[in-house]
């Protein structure tokens, strides 16, 4: 088992702030995120059974985590994580996810390495993010933010 960067072994979503995670097995890892993504499904159905879609709005556990809840979902949903080097330095272009402004949120931006191209995919890129999240009970707000960056703040639907 991976750390998971909280002192836990286990799995950790790809959140585009760390090493590109498929690089070294990528059916071992796609294997990982249907696991992962099946067990949230579960967690689900379980702690939602008495709404009327219980799969279909965020568990209390993804709402206290929700960072990793978005990554899992965006990662599962088929959608490039972003990269970075030991050095900082952005690798790939994809997904970004990190705190949102607000208590229960999280931030996902589209970023890739300089001269990548990535500003001109965001806008198509996190509609198709906006999309896969609200499909999970997860409401996605696009903004602009400085320099006229768009991303998307993610909070569980009321």
């Amino acid at each position: 088992m991976a750390d998971d960067g909280e002192g836990h072994g286990g799995f950790e979503a790809a959140t585009g702030y760390g090493p590109p995670r498929a690089e070294a097995a990528p059916r071992g890892r796609a294997a990982e995120v249907r696991v992962a993504y099946e067990g949230l499904r579960q967690i689900r159905r379980l702690t939602n059974a008495g709404s009327g879609d219980p799969a279909g709005a965020p568990a209390a556990w993804e709402r206290q985590r929700p960072v990793r809840a978005v990554a899992l979902a965006l990662e599962a949903a088929g959608i490039p994580p972003s990269a970075v080097d030991d050095a900082g330095s952005r690798t790939a272009t994809g997904y970004a996810v990190r705190e949102g402004d607000g208590p229960g949120t999280a931030r996902v931006e589209w970023l890739g390495p300089a001269g990548s191209g990535a500003a001109l995919e965001e806008e198509a890129a996190l509609t198709r993010c906006a999309d896969a999240l609200e499909r999970l009970g997860w409401e996605a707000l696009l903004y602009r933010g400085p320099r006229r960056r768009r991303y998307l703040e993610v909070e569980p639907a009321r």
